[in-house]
């Protein structure tokens, strides 16, 4: 594997599961991935077409800020993570349940 393919690979961190990622599956042929913070629009769109072996149609990101939480009598604050929306051109799926 080259060093460009094995970058591309840590890019995706995991996908997102969720009653509104589903819902974005079934109606726009959209799948949603929690991604590294510094990864780029074009990074993503690789590292989907690489991993899955679809065709990517176009790719939105977004950073999610993290939560401010309490721990006992301190407050503390989750950390910011980037979340992308890779919608696939028609004919292309990609299945979790068998990967």
């Amino acid at each position: 594997m080259s060093l460009n393919k094995y970058h591309l690979a840590g890019v995706l961190q995991s996908p997102i599961v969720s009653e509104k990622s589903t819902i974005a599956a079934e109606k726009n042929n959209q799948f949603v991935f929690k991604v590294q913070k510094q990864a780029t629009k074009k990074q993503v769109k690789n590292a989907v077409e690489l991993m899955f072996s679809v065709e990517v149609d176009s790719v939105q990101v977004l950073n999610v800020k993290g939560k401010q939480k309490r721990f006992g009598g301190s407050l503390g604050q989750r950390s910011d993570w980037k979340k992308a929306y890779v919608k696939l051109k028609s004919g292309h799926d990609i299945d979790f349940s068998a990967a």
